[in-house]
């Protein structure tokens, strides 16, 4: 029993952090830490009744060694070393006040670093706060709590307003916070969050909205024989299931948020205009606004537990609000939400080599080991949990996603058995089965080999969710009609792509002596799913996967009717607001085609697998990282223009096409910017036209519109197409940031286009609807 109690009396010990906040990699004693004024983390959690506008607070025990008896946060804590953010949030929770919560209640609001010193100088406190609310519907009964004897005396609640005024007047009874510093975000965020005016959101989201034209995208079916007609219902079921697959994926309390948003859309116009906007971007967060939130945890779904406190007589259970950050996480649901990247590459680089490659791979997730022990702990009743050294471990897709994913395999399958194209059969079965293996290779090839009148991408391919690492891929489906006739007519482009390697303006070192022929497809799209949120591509190049680039090259998708629905809604208004009037008619359809073209073509050739300084093999996506979306797109487009231009010079293009090229290119650049500085293309596109404009190949006209110097675009295409490439060569992240820093921004003559776009109402992008997918859906529904 003796030795029992001093393992119970062990000192706890925390992770010593820098001043700014980096763990450091050393811990020490509890004692130590505040003794000595050491740097370290801790958690708020907030508990915040909706119906009342009140806060929970406690009284803190009298044996505390700071702030004895008085009242403070609902529920606070160390991080203990070794543990994360959320887990000790969960566990402070439940230990204080007798409250079993799921991840999904605990919103991050934001970290406040609180330096003070009490007890005579014998207590310093230097502690950065991770602040977590929990919103429940109505007050929790104070008899539910199971307080924790040795920390917390009583609990009560208090008006967010009544808590302010006593912390402003510096009560005596409470745990002083400076309401005029840091921790005023707290009132801030609420008061915002519940004293919006309902109108003034409406006219807001009518206006996001109003940034997207509605169009119909269909094609004729009259190719498709009657098998495949009976396969494209199947197809259209599978891709929605890319959908169910990608809300996950985006955000873990996204498809409850999801689900109530589209129950509740007929309660009032503010209910309908979420609904509408949240469709289009398929998380609470604006695509076109920097990623910024339009929904707040307020507006989230409802759940009951029956079960999160002790039972009261007549209390149903706990309602609360499921979460979700107003800064969308770098990570999405691909990493743990309080997991950093020096958390990772500690674990990483702790792992065979095999394993690193795995867990730098596309095809899974990142979960912790603590999390699903915390979670094992609430429904056995077992005691504390803590993190292993190796908290960090892989979950393959095929495991993460099974129910969906077997869902899936089992409809391609049987569109499988109906097809009438040997390719699409091959394709279909063989990505059903990498649903279940999680082996994509096969079926990718397939994909590349595809010869079929009814044209399929289904799977995981785009990383441009994962903002942290670029690692993780996500799930998102094409179908479509291909058009033959424009085929046959781009097979030009994908038969000199060697060509153009060897012709591409970097140092020969660096160039690839075994580039393949890429095919291209056009196709008429008939449906979309999974990751399509905000701004809607018009063509794709794939796979992303560096084996099958290395071995077999990339395959391009043209998607003309939605190359059509933009050029024709938004390019050619574009160019009437913001082109000079002489060089307008120079905007046409096919140079924007062909400069799409051309972009997808060119993700297929400079430096993909890597040789690095020290002689070691790599990757451009592994070295750059969270950098690598932006500079390949920028590079995608301006070794595009590089490309068009060597083209005409080899008199494989008709040199007439020069000039369209060029002015159409300049209004695109307004297009693309308006997608946002957060979004890959966006900060691509934006980082291309301030060097040009730099560098005098575009200028800015008295009467505020642009122009195309001819004398000095092609040489300035040539320079910053140099600089991208060797930067990718030589895996130089820093000088991708650097790059991206001066340039990716939003400039005054770029700032001064958007407003004069904005003022005629020119639209961002498009909506599409799909008619004969979705005959297909209601019918089947």
């Amino acid at each position: 029993m003796a030795a029992k109690l001093d393992v119970m009396k062990e000192e706890e010990y925390f992770d010593v952090l820098t001043k700014t906040g980096e763990k450091t990699g050393f811990s020490k004693p509890r004692g130590d830490v505040h003794r000595d004024g050491d740097y370290h983390r801790a958690v708020h959690v907030w508990i915040f009744a909706e119906s009342t506008q009140e806060l929970l607070i406690q009284r803190r025990a009298d044996c505390k060694d700071s702030w004895a008896g008085l009242w403070d946060i609902s529920s606070a804590g160390h991080i203990s070393a070794g543990d994360s953010s959320l887990i000790s949030a969960m566990r402070e929770l439940q230990e204080e006040l007798g409250v079993t919560l799921p991840k999904d209640a605990f919103e991050l609001l934001f970290v406040f670093l609180q330096e003070c010193t009490i007890n005579d100088g014998k207590f310093i406190n230097n502690e950065y706060n991770d602040v977590y609310l929990v919103t429940t519907i109505d007050p929790i009964p104070l008899e539910a709590f199971t307080l924790q004897e040795s920390e917390v005396s009583a609990v009560k609640y208090i008006s967010v307003e009544e808590y302010r005024r006593a912390l402003a007047q510096e009560h005596p009874d409470y745990v002083p916070y400076d309401v005029n510093g840091e921790y005023c975000q707290l009132f801030t965020i609420i008061e915002k969050r519940y004293k919006e005016n309902a109108e003034a959101r409406s006219l807001s989201l009518e206006k996001q909205l109003n940034r997207y034209a509605s169009t119909s995208l269909s094609a004729e079916l009259t190719g498709l024989g009657a098998a495949d007609k009976e396969a494209l219902t199947l197809l259209v079921k599978a891709a929605t299931i890319m959908d169910n697959i990608f809300y996950l994926q985006v955000w873990y309390s996204n498809p409850s948020l999801r689900d109530w948003l589209k129950e509740n859309a007929d309660k009032s116009q503010l209910d309908k205009l979420k609904w509408m906007y949240y469709v289009i971007n398929k998380s609470p967060w604006s695509s076109l606004d920097e990623n910024e939130a339009f929904l707040t945890t307020a507006d989230s779904a409802v759940k009951l537990l029956p079960k999160a406190t002790k039972p009261v007589p007549g209390w149903k259970g706990l309602e609360y609000r499921t979460a979700f950050p107003a800064v969308k996480p770098a990570g999405a649901n691909f990493y743990p939400p309080d997991m950093d990247k020096m958390e990772f590459n500690l674990w990483k680089d702790s792992l065979q080599q095999d394993k690193q490659e795995e867990a730098m791979g596309f095809f899974n997730v990142i979960r912790r080991h603590s999390e699903s022990l915390f979670e094992d702990s609430i429904s056995q009743k077992m005691g504390n949990v803590t993190s292993s050294p190796q908290d960090l471990y892989v979950v393959p897709y095929s495991q993460e996603y099974n129910s969906l994913l077997a869902e899936a395999a089992t409809l391609l399958r049987k569109a499988g058995d109906m097809a009438n194209s040997s390719s699409l059969k091959r394709l279909l079965y063989s990505k059903a089965d990498a649903f279940l293996s999680n082996d994509y290779y096969d079926s990718d090839i397939a994909w590349m080999e595809l010869e079929s009148k009814l044209d399929v991408t289904i799977g995981p391919y785009e990383t441009y969710e994962d903002a942290v690492f670029g690692y993780k891929a996500t799930f998102e489906a094409f179908i479509g009609v291909r058009d033959d006739k424009a085929t046959a007519q781009l097979k030009l482009f994908g038969d000199h792509l060697q060509v153009l390697e060897k012709n591409l303006p970097m140092d020969n070192i660096y160039k690839s002596e075994d580039v393949t022929a890429a095919p291209i497809r056009v196709i008429q799209l008939l449906y979309n799913a999974g990751d399509v949120k905000g701004p809607q591509t018009v063509a794709f190049n794939l796979p992303n996967d560096e084996r099958i680039v290395k071995d077999r090259g990339t395959s391009m998708v043209m998607l003309k009717n939605v190359s059509e629905a933009k050029f024709k809604l938004i390019l050619k208004p574009i160019a009437d607001v913001c082109i000079m009037e002489e060089q307008r008619e120079f905007v046409d359809f096919e140079s924007f085609f062909t400069h799409t073209i051309c972009h997808e073509c060119c993700h297929g050739i400079g430096p993909h697998t890597i040789i690095l300084p020290n002689g070691q093999m790599s990757t451009v996506r592994l070295e750059l990282q969270e950098l690598h979306s932006s500079l390949e797109e920028a590079k995608a487009d301006i070794v595009g223009l590089w490309a068009l231009r060597f083209l005409m010079d080899k008199d494989l293009l008709p040199k007439s096409l020069a000039k369209s090229m060029y002015v159409s290119f300049l209004a695109g650049c307004f297009r693309s910017v308006r997608f946002g500085l957060e979004e890959a293309h966006g900060k691509g596109q934006a980082l291309q036209f301030n060097y040009l404009f730099e560098k005098g190949a575009f200028i800015l006209r008295p009467d505020e519109t642009f122009a195309i110097d001819f004398e000095k675009v092609e040489d300035s295409v040539a320079s910053l197409s140099r600089e991208i490439l060797t930067i990718q060569a030589r895996g130089d992240k820093e000088a991708a940031r650097t790059l991206l820093q001066k340039y990716g921004v939003m400039t005054p003559p770029l700032k001064r286009a958007l407003e004069k776009l904005e003022n005629v109402q020119v639209p961002v992008d498009i909506v599409p609807e799909f008619p004969i997918a979705n005959q297909i859906l209601r019918d089947n529904n």
